[in-house]
């Protein structure tokens, strides 16, 4: 399939996404602020550069948007049908970079949680009910992802991503 775009406009919109301050993540951000909650952002100093880091519960966050972090089985990731192999490629090494991270931290002594951008769409105060609800306990790891039209919770203990 060829790609309907010149390289130059195809270009110049891929340059727009941005790796930071996404608007899944600042809805996260205002959310657990308004609950008291108090964080860094982008640490660079912690394997993947977490989103939000709250060293007081030490937790970190990762706001995965579902499409770049190849999130299988959502209905917002689909694979593009033009330059397939490459986007399959980049995709999976994203994949890989975020379970080195996640294994990485956890072995550091971090607790780690992983939303979905799915969950934020579907209902972000739900999601982030979960959130903080993580963050004050002891558990180690959570996922929080949209399935079947409901945030839902997953531990990362026993299986990452």
């Amino acid at each position: 399939m060829v790609d309907v775009m010149s390289s130059a406009v195809r270009s110049a919109l891929m340059s727009r996404i941005r790796a930071k301050n996404t608007k899944p993540e600042i809805i996260v951000r205002r959310q657990l602020w308004a609950r008291g909650f108090r964080f860094r952002l982008h640490s660079k100093g912690l394997a993947g550069k977490p989103d939000l880091v709250l060293p007081k519960w030490k937790a970190v966050v990762f706001v995965h948007g579902c499409f770049w972090h190849r999130h299988e089985g959502c209905p917002l990731f689909r694979l593009p049908k033009t330059r397939s192999d490459f986007w399959d490629a980049k995709l999976a090494a994203n994949r890989q970079r975020d379970l080195a991270a996640v294994r990485t931290l956890l072995s550091m002594g971090w607790r780690v949680a992983v939303v979905w951008e799915c969950a934020i769409r579907l209902d972000s105060t739900g999601a982030s009910d979960e959130l903080a609800g993580w963050i004050a306990t002891d558990r180690q790891g959570i996922e929080i992802l949209a399935s079947n039209d409901a945030v839902i919770r997953k531990d990362l203990d026993s299986d990452p991503l």
